[in-house]
């Protein structure tokens, strides 16, 4: 069972997209009615606040949110996947939100980003650095993905 997702960016974005809207809107509506922990981070926290005012107001109706910081930790980690070049040095936000959500042991992450994030060769990158260095393997999903089979029981 999930009980902690940790959501990048594009997924609110994704909410008002005509190509991703309704498995979004099922996503977070599953998270409201399974009282999913949603962590959010600084990182999401600054995109967000930058984005237009409707992103803003369906990121300030979230409940059940747990704040994760970016330590030194996360940063060191996500510095990792940069020089074993997973992903280049202009991915670092991306970086930094895959390394929070390993350190924080969130139970999968939430992205529409298929570029950097939800793409098969990078996230066995990802997970390959996570598991050398101790960590836990990383779940990387699309939100359509991540309760598809919760809600067909």
């Amino acid at each position: 069972m999930i009980r902690r997702v940790y959501i990048d960016t594009s997924v609110f974005g994704g909410y008002f997209d005509k190509e991703f809207d309704e498995p979004t809107k099922n996503f977070f509506k599953t998270l409201n009615s399974q009282n999913v922990t949603i962590l959010v981070s600084e990182i999401l926290e600054l995109e967000i606040y930058k984005a237009p005012d409707h992103i803003v107001e369906l990121f300030e109706s979230l409940s059940n949110i747990e704040r994760v910081e970016l330590t030194d930790e996360s940063k060191q980690l996500a510095e990792l996947y940069i020089s074993e070049n997973v992903v280049g040095r202009t991915s670092m936000a991306d970086c930094q939100h895959i390394a929070l959500a390993t350190i924080y042991k969130a139970d999968v992450l939430a992205s529409w980003n298929f570029k950097h994030i939800v793409n098969l060769e990078r996230i066995r990158g990802y997970n390959s650095i996570n598991f050398r260095e101790g960590y836990q393997m990383t779940e990387i999903r699309t939100p359509n993905e991540i309760f598809r089979d919760e809600d067909n029981n």
